[in-house]
């Protein structure tokens, strides 16, 4: 029996350390493409060898001396990390260069990561771009951000000294959370002309910023070599919660010992394993435990280890003495209690200590929030303890979407009162602290009944939260591209909305002081309230201005589509560029296409080149996204029709004025509504008659509203004595 024991205790010891030796990968699987190593959920050679296809690789060993492994098609990857959920790749950047004549060679980068289990990491990349007149843009697939940066110098800049991105030469922007698709193009607001002597190209790419070095690239020429940064991915096992997961054990990815890990950025989980415990937790025995008394050098102890499962324990036993070198000292029972005691007052002090920290850090943040100033004007100053009793800490069941700066999420107050909570991101807390400062700033000048109103501010955290009412019927974009909203069904409720929206930009130009210029108008930032009243939001890309003024910008914000192209080209944005975008949002009010979109008519072309074809040609009723109900109707669409092509003028010395546009709405509108009157009050003569008999006052039910009833007076002559 002895024996047996001993030879089942081998085997056992034998299993665990051919299970810890075979972690990296199924057994019979390659673990090794060229240098890179492959660690299951990944695979190579057979399917099988993957948790799934999304994670199938493809190892390119065709040529012996250069064997690598790709991520999609043209992808290499350097390095895959089940620990940090990650894998790094080489990919090329995005470039224009140029000659004395012009263009000489282009290539713009679209990267998609295909499956939804991978997204670009938002924390460890930035887009990076290097030039002397080189902007670059980013956006994804979908249109539904974009942004970019502008690098500019006038002399050939030290790159020794620029280790850094510091804005000389290039410049670095954050990219978003969530991304499974990028498109980068660069441009040039010169051609390079007056830099062409020492820099004929400028190109961008994503970078990871922990191996980012800005001497490894410089003003080069594209002829000479490319450029094929680090960059990051993240990814995750499947794209559900850990709570979804676990609920189905035939499904759930982790192994024993292991913790699920849920990611905001790939809205999806990863296993990882517990403290005490190494592997890969991706097989179905998961983690074995680490035996701590074998790794003194990291698991550190002077007496008596002893492994357990997970931990280990380091026995000092009474009464035993050491040598000063190795060992415990000895430990009397007076000893021990007063050790005791010692520890109950750190933890107390500990405690105290934290307490008043906190409230000491939430007075500076308060204070340096411009808390003093803020408090004795008319916004509320809410506590942070309320907005997150108010959003229930931030529940994702309570997430709206993103602006400029931050996430929002619906909150309800104490007195019930429902509200928008805009809570910063936090992945630069500098810049995000001025960009909400710059909120703040912008929206604190405006009080208009169609633009979003700012209800209080939030100034105990490190970046203020902003407060904003509550608009309960979403965006105009989701009513305008879901086909299953009846609030756009009329040309009356279009024409209204989009004049309501005129309104608000009219006051930003010409009646907030200073004036306010917003610079990211589009359908998305277009809320309608519970009488579907159009509101303006998210002022995260705003700037006031000087009366007549343009303003010259560091970094091109915006959104594809809706980007005025005289501001992408120059740099400077003016209020005319407000126009440029409220000219789209009417096109795509008129059409309901998205414009960043081709056209769903199966041309060539973009939708704002098949509406100006369109109004050419007198074939403007084809496109439309709605019924017209008769020609007086269609007369008036003409007419917001051939404003709009005039919004959206390439030159803006030839767009209207946001006052002029405004005008114009506000004159159709109430052109429509008298007409309406005016066939309403024919209506009700030829119903009369020549000559009436009735002496007595007539009262009518609105049918269309069961419990509603209009009463309508008419003093009318009696004709005779009886009726």
């Amino acid at each position: 029996m002895m024996l047996l024991w001993l030879v089942l205790l081998c085997l056992s010891k034998a299993t665990k350390a051919a299970m810890a030796d075979s972690s990296v990968t199924k057994p019979g699987c390659s673990d090794k493409c060229g240098n890179v190593n492959i660690p299951y959920p990944f695979g190579i050679g057979e399917t099988s060898c993957a948790i799934n296809e999304n994670f199938f690789l493809n190892c390119s060993d065709t040529n012996a001396n250069d064997i690598k492994l790709f991520f999609g098609e043209n992808m290499p990857i350097k390095s895959i990390s089940v620990e940090e959920g990650t894998v790094s790749v080489n990919i090329d950047a995005a470039f224009r260069c140029f000659n004395k004549t012009g263009l000489r060679q282009e290539f713009d980068q679209i990267i998609t990561l295909g499956s939804e289990s991978f997204r670009f990491s938002d924390t460890q990349n930035k887009l990076t771009v290097f030039g002397c007149d080189t902007f670059a843009l980013m956006g994804d697939a979908d249109g539904n951000f974009s942004t970019g940066c502008l690098a500019l110098c006038s002399d050939a800049p030290n790159m020794e000294q620029e280790k850094t991105c510091s804005g000389v030469g290039c410049c670095q922007t954050p990219i978003p959370h969530n991304l499974n698709t990028l498109h980068i193009i660069v441009g040039s607001l010169s051609d390079h002309k007056e830099v062409m002597d020492f820099n004929p190209c400028g190109y961008a790419f994503v970078a990871d910023q922990r191996t980012f070095n800005a001497l490894d690239y410089g003003l080069r020429d594209y002829s000479d070599a490319l450029v094929s940064p680090d960059a990051v991915i993240e990814w995750v096992v499947s794209e559900e919660t850990c709570e979804a997961a676990q609920a189905d054990s035939s499904t759930y990815a982790c192994g024993g010992n292991t913790n699920c890990n849920f990611s905001r950025n790939g809205q999806g989980y990863r296993c990882l394993c517990k403290e005490g415990f190494r592997g890969n937790p991706y097989f179905p025995y998961g983690c074995q435990d680490i035996d701590e008394c074998k790794e003194p050098e990291t698991y550190k102890c002077e007496g008596r280890c002893k492994n357990t499962i997970g931990n280990y324990t380091c026995n000092c036993p009474v009464g035993m003495r050491g040598d000063g070198k190795v060992g415990c000292q000895g430990f009397r029972i007076t000893t021990i209690f007063a050790v005791i005691g010692a520890s109950i007052v750190f933890v107390i002090m500990s405690v105290l200590i934290f307490v008043l920290f906190k409230r000491r850090r939430k007075e500076k943040n308060f204070l340096d929030n411009g808390g003093k100033l803020l408090k004795h004007q008319r916004v509320r100053i809410f506590s942070e303890a309320e907005l997150s009793k108010a959003t229930n800490n931030y529940d994702k069941n309570r997430f709206l979407g993103e602006g400029g700066f931050g996430s929002v999420y619906r909150g309800i107050l104490a007195d019930n009162v429902e509200v928008a909570v805009k809570k910063p991101k936090g992945v630069d807390k500098a810049q995000v602290n001025e960009e909400s400062q710059h909120e703040i700033g912008i929206v604190s000048q405006v009080n208009h009944k169609n633009v979003v109103k700012l209800l209080g501010l939030c100034l105990e955290t490190k970046v203020p939260l902003l407060v904003y009412e509550f608009i309960s019927n979403g965006t105009l974009y989701q009513h305008v591209h879901d086909k299953k909203s009846h609030i756009l069904k009329t040309w009356k409720a279009r024409l209204r909305i989009v004049e309501e929206t005129a309104l608000a930009l009219n006051y930003l130009h010409s009646l907030a002081y200073p004036p306010i210029i917003h610079g990211d108008i589009k359908s998305t930032n277009i809320l309608l309230d519970e009488n579907y009243t159009a509101k303006v939001s998210d002022f995260g890309a705003s700037v006031l201005i000087s009366a007549d003024e343009a303003v010259i910008a560091t970094k091109i914000q915006g959104t594809f589509g809706y980007l005025d192209p005289e501001y992408l080209m120059t740099g400077n944005l003016t209020a005319k560029s407000d126009v440029y975008s409220f000219g789209i949002v009417m096109l795509e009010l008129l059409t309901g296409e998205k414009p960043s979109s081709n056209s769903r008519f199966g041309e060539k072309g973009n939708i704002i080149q098949h509406f100006i074809s369109s109004l050419e040609n007198n074939t403007l009723h084809q496109i439309l996204d709605f019924e017209v109900s008769d020609e007086d109707e269609m007369d008036e669409i003409e007419v917001v029709a051939e404003l709009a092509k005039r919004c959206i003028h390439s030159s803006g010395m030839k767009r209207p004025t946001m006052k002029e546009v405004a005008d114009e709405l506000s004159r159709l509108r109430k052109l429509g509504e008298d007409m309406s009157a005016q066939h309403n009050n024919e209506e009700t003569e030829h119903l009369l008659g020549e000559p009436s008999y009735f002496s007595k006052d007539i009262v009518t039910a609105n049918m269309n509203q069961p419990d509603t009833y209009t009463v309508k007076i008419f003093e009318i002559e009696s004709y005779g004595d009886s009726i």
